[in-house]
């Protein structure tokens, strides 16, 4: 058995579904709620096997990192949900058989991105993995654009089940009003990526997991002209997203504006650094975040 981590910020409508797609398989359930301002918790604490703690949110891999470090748990092995994700049986059955292994610390899991009501499995890069099932005590994560990387202290395997990723069910506003704040934090790596970073080649081509040559092809692609006009060729013809049909067409289309987004930010920080009294970070402290 494994310990389940549910991470939460303003998931009212979100959260009761996740956590009812692992209530009745896993004897111990943690959300981790950043302060939402709306039913969240007071959906959560309905549940009487669900434990609430609510940490203030600075980054999203230093929240992980928090609620490894921080929250004690009745098992060795944990397992991370978002809200917008659901566990399967056959994916909890796998997570069962897979701890039991005495040389893997961690294991990697395929998303199945459901958009406008089915799965988009062509223009997604299907299969995408990532880190959910692994031993508390072996994992921690690092920031990286608006979201986080992990560090593994061991080995690591992959599963054959995969998890569905709910991204539009609060609406489209929503999902650009989060991408339009997602697209600041890329900014900012990017600038860094290009100021210090560097392409790795050898895991580009040969890379030995979907992992290596993921990352290393988003490397590249912060060095490349057009890039939003890329990304749509790249998904919708290269992968296939054509025969995703309209909500593939939709979703490359959206890709691609967050991509525009990102070069407007990375030009601003640029040229336009927010003064000293604005909220956002200077261009300088950037340099100094991890990757």
């Amino acid at each position: 058995m494994f310990s389940v981590y549910i991470l939460t910020y303003n998931e009212e409508i979100e959260i009761a579904a996740c956590i009812e797609s692992v209530l009745d398989l896993c004897d111990e359930i943690i959300v981790v709620d950043s302060f939402s301002r709306d039913r969240t918790v007071e959906i959560a604490r309905q549940y009487n096997q669900v434990q609430v703690v609510q940490h203030e949110f600075e980054s999203h891999g230093q929240q992980r990192t928090w609620m490894l470090r921080e929250l004690p748990t009745q098992h060795e092995w944990v397992y991370i949900l978002e809200a917008d994700e659901r566990m399967t049986p056959e994916l909890f059955t796998e997570c069962c058989q897979a701890q039991q292994s005495d040389h893997y610390i961690g294991y990697y899991v395929a998303e199945r991105v459901m958009f406008m009501n089915r799965w988009i499995r062509r223009c997604t890069q299907y299969p995408r993995y990532q880190m959910r099932l692994f031993r508390k005590d072996k994992v921690w994560f690092t920031d990286y654009g608006h979201t986080e990387r992990e560090v593994c202290d061991g080995p690591t395997g992959f599963l054959k089940e995969t998890y569905p990723h709910y991204t539009s069910g609060k609406g489209f506003s929503r999902w650009l009003d989060k991408h339009n704040r997602y697209s600041t934090d890329e900014a900012k790596e990017t600038v860094r990526q290009l100021q210090e970073g560097k392409v790795n080649w050898k895991n580009l081509f040969w890379g030995s997991s979907e992992v290596e040559r993921r990352r290393a092809l988003k490397d590249l692609s912060l060095r490349l002209p057009f890039r939003p006009l890329l990304r749509f060729i790249y998904m919708y013809f290269l992968l296939g997203g054509f025969l995703d049909g309209r909500a593939g067409w939709t979703w490359c289309i959206l890709q691609s504006f967050y991509e525009y987004f990102i070069l407007l930010k990375v030009w601003e920080l640029r040229y336009n650094p927010p003064s000293s009294h604005n909220a956002e970070k200077p261009v300088s402290s950037v340099r100094s975040s991890q990757p």
